[in-house]
């Protein structure tokens, strides 16, 4: 039985937060780490001390991960950007509230000894023979540990304390990640192992000039060794107190929401019956007012959750090549039950959700083609744009005008030029991409169209089939100054009609099952932009040569590039990389190159050999995302690496660990489970169906207290019939009978459900027990 961890946080704004520039303010983002692994980084919000952010992430973990931390940092132009305050959550702290935790958070100073990372790799043996007692601790090495010097390493050395005992390692110059292989040896008294107490492993980090720097430490206690006389295995770090200050309140807050969702995943046989019946909702589709599964579980889903259920089914039935169906059902009892079309898919529907998560899975790439380009020239151009009077800023118009300072009115004209110029750019964008658009997009469109239509006919509601009520509200919002771009929208109002309805003239039968799933297909590129490739050849080159820009596409099949992003690159030109030879992807250390944001891509080619791809990214999130991506498209791939070099062999040796042999096994654990959660997620139909089990589980009581425990025949007319005619009483009671039909099935199967989890819990535990029974 597979486990699957998801962490979602939505980092929401800040308050109160110390000025840490010299004009009373700051320019907060925030950095957020799992253990010691970078996930995520905000964008800076500049000259404010009550920041919004507004960013959320979903991340799936390895079971076992530790602490999710938050870094607020002021960003500086120059020097090293300032920590404002930290915030820390354990797994158990996280775990411990279903719902999750949402918050505000008070910021916490950041204490050098409380910055560790890593474990360290231990054996110890406690032997008593006569009057004599020896603890004997081999520390053979340690991984991932914190950088304390101003090179990104450090040069640590283990000490182990029990009383007044204590012995020191060897100091390992220059690495995070040493080789001790020392045994270090404590003659005890036998009076001593009657007092309890615990064996201390600290690891330092050795300075020259000043104090010692601490890096993390082990606590073992003594009863362990004397039940359990050799104890051997890796050991996580821990801090060297573990109260943190909270400043009194003085670093501000942070508001958080943060939810840990943690699934054991069945075989796919348990959840098949459950697919089928949902599979059943679409092909055999009820009466509008009857009740199906679908509708059972819209009434038991949380408000709160409808938009996770609703990806959930959206994947699903792409799975099944049912995606037209499946929504065209839910859009048809939304149009009906609907009587004002104003309000057509304002409501937290599963129907409206549904749509919108759809729109995102197949849609996305449709809309990254068709905007990326303008979007990108837009950042590239770095132009200052602003039309609120409140809110322009002089001193930046020098980005403008090279001859001083330029007035107010002049701001506001260069501003409106260059605005109309990009929002026709992006509206011409749209209205030619007819060709570009997805054709179970358009297929979708064209039966919402067609339900919204037979629901509300004739020349009244035409609007309501076409684009809405665009251009009629303009200029009666609060923002008067967008006035001067109203001219541009509104002639472009007519070319809209046009490509709407041109997006909706489409044959239905021409979409199969196998399109409805498209958004997967191995042809699909999933990311695609500009890195820095570090050139294999020539290593005597510095590293500022070494890299070389290139353009990267990734799918399912394979990671490629080429000098240029021109699709007419011939394939003679363009180097593949299949995804099955990928073995491994991770970050690289900084002090590898000296350089930030690089990743390696390890491969394996068909007879065996090793080799590494180096890959510069422009920041942060950028490098998460393509770590995330690649691991996602090679997720089938067989063979993947345990372990990992997060430095580069140089000189003769690895960078991070001093191994001399450059095929010497990885001195760091990979990283594979860790990914982004997003649209482009491949397909899990497994995963998929244990959500929906969870929220059925859920609501189990409400749909047998609803459609089970109903009154008896007599007693239920009778109070039916006290207020409805015959006709819609032996309608209800019909439905009734039908709700009841379709309730008893869907309890049933969320029953066999849980049993089939009890049995796997229990076959584990017992696997377990065996385990550690076994010598």
């Amino acid at each position: 039985m597979a486990k699957n961890t998801s962490l979602y946080f939505r980092i929401v704004e800040g308050r109160n937060l110390p000025a840490k520039d010299v004009s009373g303010t700051s320019d907060p983002y925030c950095i957020v780490k799992v253990d010691s692994e970078i996930v995520a980084r905000t964008a800076t919000v500049w000259k404010n001390l009550n920041p919004f952010w507004g960013e959320e992430y979903t991340l799936h973990l390895p079971t076992g991960f530790h602490t999710l931390s938050l870094y607020v940092m002021d960003e500086d132009t120059i020097g090293h950007d300032d920590v404002i305050g930290k915030i820390s959550l354990s797994k158990e702290a996280i775990a411990s509230q279903s719902k999750g935790l949402d918050g505000w958070l008070s910021l916490r100073r950041v204490e050098p000894d409380e910055e560790v990372q890593g474990d360290v790799h231990l054996s110890l043996e406690l032997q008593t023979t006569g009057q004599r007692a020896l603890l004997r601790c081999d520390v053979i090495e340690a991984r991932d540990l914190a950088p304390r010097d101003i090179s990104g390493t450090s040069d640590p050395f283990a000490r182990v304390l029990f009383n007044n005992h204590s012995a020191e390692t060897s100091i390992i110059k220059k690495t995070r990640f040493p080789h001790w292989g020392e045994q270090l040896e404590l003659e005890l008294e036998p009076r001593e192992l009657t007092d309890g107490g615990s064996l201390t492993l600290e690891i330092w980090d050795w300075d020259m000039v000043g104090k010692n720097d601490f890096l993390g430490k082990v606590e073992i206690p003594l009863s362990c060794l004397l039940k359990s006389p050799l104890q051997e295995g890796w050991f996580r770090l821990m801090p060297l107190r573990n109260a943190e200050d909270d400043a009194g309140g003085k670093l501000g807050a942070v508001r958080l929401k943060v939810r840990l969702i943690e699934d054991q995943i069945l075989p796919s046989m348990c959840y098949q019956p459950l697919v089928d019946l949902l599979v059943e909702s679409v092909i055999k589709p009820v009466e509008v007012d009857d009740v199906s599964p679908l509708t059972m579980l819209e009434e038991v889903t949380m408000a709160e959750s409808r938009q996770d259920v609703a990806m959930t089914l959206v994947k699903i039935y792409l799975g099944q090549g049912l995606v037209v169906p499946f929504l065209d059902y839910l859009n048809m009892r939304e149009v009906n039950h609907t009587s004002d079309p104003n309000t057509l898919f304002r409501s937290n529907s599963l129907a409206s959700k549904a749509m919108e998560q759809f729109m995102k899975a197949v849609g996305m790439l449709y809309l990254h083609e068709v905007l990326k380009p303008i979007l990108n020239r837009i950042f590239e151009e770095k132009k200052y744009v602003e039309l609120d009077p409140c809110k322009i800023e002089l001193n930046r118009t020098r980005r403008i005008s090279f001859k001083g300072v330029v007035s107010e009115a002049e701001v506001l004209e260069s501003s409106v030029e260059v605005l109309q110029g990009y929002l026709l750019a992006i509206m011409d964008a749209i209205v030619g991409s007819l060709a570009q658009c997805p054709i179970v997009m358009r297929v979708v469109f064209k039966q919402l169209h067609k339900r919204v239509e037979e629901q509300f006919p004739g020349p009244a509601h035409e609007a309501v089939q076409s684009i809405g009520n665009l251009g009629l509200q303009l200029g009666q919002g609060k923002e008067q100054w967008m006035a001067p771009l109203h001219p541009v929208i509104l002639s472009s109002v007519g070319s809209f009609r046009d490509f709407l309805d041109k997006l909706i003239d489409v044959d239905c039968e021409t979409v199969s099952d196998r399109l409805q799933r498209a958004p997967f297909l191995p042809s699909v590129t999933l990311k695609e932009g500009y890195l820095h490739k570090r050139k294999t050849e020539g290593p005597q080159l510095l590293t500022r040569f070494a890299f070389k820009k290139r353009y990267f596409w990734l799918n399912s099949e394979s990671l490629s590039y080429a000098k240029s992003p021109d699709w007419q690159v011939g394939p003679g030109v363009r180097s593949s990389i299949p995804m099955e030879h990928v073995c491994a992807v991770e970050r690289v250390d900084e002090n590898a190159f000296q350089l930030q944001h690089v990743m390696q891509v390890l491969m394996r080619d068909g007879d065996g050999q090793t080799s590494t791809m180096y890959l510069q990214c422009k920041n942060v999130n950028e490098l998460n995302q393509w770590l995330s991506a690649i691991r996602k498209a090679s997720i089938e791939t067989s063979g993947k690496l345990p372990s990992y070099h997060p430095g580069t062999h140089r000189g003769g040796r690895w960078t991070c660990c001093l191994q001399s042999d450059r095929a010497a096994h990885g001195c760091s654990r990979t990283h594979s489970a860790v990914t982004l959660g997003d649209w482009s997620d491949p397909l899990d139909p497994d995963a998929e169906a244990q959500t929906i089990y969870k929220h059925l589980l859920q609501g189990r009581d409400a749909l047998r207290e609803r459609y089970l425990e109903l009154p008896d025949d007599d007693a239920g007319r009778k109070h039916l019939t006290s207020s409805q005619s015959s006709d819609d009483t032996a309608c209800a009671m019909l439905l009734g009978r039908r709700g009841q039909a379709v309730a008893s099935r869907l309890l049933a199967m969320v029953l066999e459900l849980e049993r089939a989890h009890l049995t796997f819990q229990q076959r584990e535990a017992e696997e377990a027990i065996n385990h550690i029974m076994t010598p």
